[in-house]
C-alpha cells in the first residue's frame, strides 16, 4: 500500500505539464485558467477508494506549482458530489488493518486536507446530491461551496462507529458554521439539507442542479482574472491566522500587504484607476 505510507505518485515532483495530465481516477480539465476535477464513479455516487485519495492528494500537491492554474473548482459526476470512502474499497479492508495500517490511512486522508489549504489557488466545490463523509470534508476544506437545494451534506463517522474528529472536521466546521452547530453535525451525523446549509454558512450560495457547476467555474473564472498571487496572499492568511493572536494577526497582515503593494498586478490596478480603465491582472 504505498498511497498509505505517502510515497509520490505519478505526478509528485515530476515536472509533468498540464496537457500530458491523464488522471487515473478522476475526470481533469483546464479552461482559461480553471482548473475543474471531477469525482467519476457517478453510478456509485463517486466514492473514493485509497488509490483516488492518493491521487487527490497529489494532484493538490502538483498544482501548487502549476502556474497556468488560477483557480480551482471540485465536482461529482452525474447528480452528487461524493459518498464518501467506498464502502467494499475501503471500510472493508481497515476492519483487517492493524494500528500501524489505521493510522496510516488516516494521515494520507488527512495530507489530502493539507494540501487542499496548501494550496494556494481558491477551491471552489460545487456541490449536488449526496455530499457525505469524506466528501463533506472535500467540501469543508474548499474555499468556497456552491450548493442546490436538494443536497445533502452529512458528516456520518458516528454512524459508523467513529468519532467526528476526521480529517480536521474539529478544527474547519466550527469556523465555517460555528461551534454549536458543528457539534451537533459531528455527533449525530444527520444531513444537512442544502436551505438549512445556506443559512447556517456552509453555502455561500445555492444554485439550480443544472447550472451549479457552470456557476462555480463561472466564479471561479473571475477569480482567474483577478490579482491571482493577492489572492493566494488571502488564502495563506486565512489559513495561518487561526492560530495567531489579534495583535500577531495584524502584523503578519501589515507583512503580507506589503509584499503585494511591491507586485506589478498593485501598480497595473493605480494606473487603470488613474485612466479609468478596468485593470488586466497577471498574476505578479
Amino acid at each position: 500500500m504505498r498511497y498509505l505510507r505517502g510515497e509520490p505518485h505519478q505526478l509528485q515532483g515530476c515536472g509533468l505539464a498540464l496537457a500530458d495530465y491523464k488522471p487515473q481516477h478522476f475526470l481533469f480539465s483546464v479552461d482559461q485558467g480553471v482548473a475543474t476535477i471531477t469525482l467519476n464513479r457517478p453510478e456509485r455516487k463517486n466514492p473514493l477508494t485509497f488509490e483516488s485519495y492518493a491521487e487527490l492528494r497529489d494532484v493538490f500537491r502538483w498544482l501548487a506549482y502549476a502556474d497556468e492554474v488560477k483557480a480551482i473548482v471540485v465536482t461529482g459526476a452525474g447528480e452528487n458530489f461524493c459518498s464518501g470512502g467506498d464502502v467494499h474499497e475501503i471500510i472493508g479492508p481497515l476492519t483487517k488493518l492493524d494500528m500501524p495500517g489505521l493510522l496510516a490511512f488516516t494521515r494520507m486522508t488527512g495530507d489530502l486536507v493539507k494540501a487542499m489549504r496548501a494550496c494556494p489557488q481558491p477551491i471552489v466545490a460545487a456541490i449536488d446530491g449526496i455530499c457525505a463523509g469524506a466528501g463533506a470534508i472535500i467540501a469543508l476544506s474548499s474555499d468556497i461551496r456552491y450548493g442546490t437545494a436538494r443536497s445533502k451534506t452529512a458528516f456520518l463517522f458516528t454512524r459508523v462507529g467513529l468519532a467526528g474528529c476526521d480529517m480536521g472536521a474539529c478544527a474547519l466546521l466550527p469556523r465555517v458554521i460555528g461551534q454549536g452547530r458543528a457539534s451537533e453535525l459531528l455527533y449525530t451525523g444527520r444531513s444537512l439539507g442544502g436551505d438549512e446549509a445556506e443559512r447556517w454558512g456552509f453555502y455561500n450560495r445555492l444554485c439550480e442542479p443544472g447550472s451549479v457547476l457552470a456557476d462555480a467555474q463561472a466564479f471561479a473564472a473571475s477569480l482567474a482574472a483577478g490579482p491571482t498571487f493577492a489572492h493566494g496572499m488571502t488564502k495563506k492568511m486565512l489559513q495561518q491566522e487561526w492560530n495567531m493572536g489579534v495583535d500577531e494577526a495584524i502584523e503578519a497582515e501589515a507583512q503580507a500587504q506589503a509584499i503585494c503593494m511591491a507586485t506589478n498586478d498593485f501598480h497595473r490596478a493605480y494606473h487603470a484607476f488613474v485612466a479609468k480603465e478596468k485593470p488586466q491582472f497577471e498574476g505578479d
